[in-house]
């Protein structure tokens, strides 16, 4: 089965969320207003709502000594559209948490890095060695 999911977080500015995914990481803005916008983000839809305030709690854990956000969402690449995104990403951001593999030599091996948006939320972009390992 191939589905797309739909998911809506609250930002802070619109007008900077909506550079950040359209300049800055290239994704295709869809439906808007004055209060939200929509992204085409590989194929789902990410929404974004404009709120006063909001606050979220970012604890952090660990995977093979790597400190990773545990409030974070994300996508799975094919392999060479992940390394052209994270050299684009690298050209112009400092922040992005370095790509790691993670589960060398196991199954679900597989490449990963983070991105910070301006309104705080983290978004990893990961490749697997083997596609049909992403749920073993």
């Amino acid at each position: 089965m191939n589905s797309n999911f739909h998911i809506s977080l609250p930002c802070k500015n619109l007008k900077e969320t909506i550079k950040f995914y359209t300049q800055d990481l290239g994704i295709e803005e869809g439906r808007s207003n004055r209060e939200w916008v929509d992204f085409n983000l590989y194929g789902c839809q990410l929404t974004f709502v404009s709120v006063d305030n909001f606050n979220f709690e970012y604890p952090h854990y660990q995977l093979e000594n790597e400190k990773l956000p545990s409030f974070h969402f994300g996508v799975i690449l094919d392999s060479d559209e992940w390394e052209m995104l994270h050299d684009k990403i690298n050209r112009w951001s400092m922040d992005t948490i370095v790509k790691k593999t993670f589960f060398e030599d196991k199954n679900g091996e597989q490449n990963s890095f983070f991105v910070q948006d301006p309104n705080g939320y983290f978004i990893e972009f990961k490749t697997f060695k083997e596609p049909d390992e992403i749920f073993i």
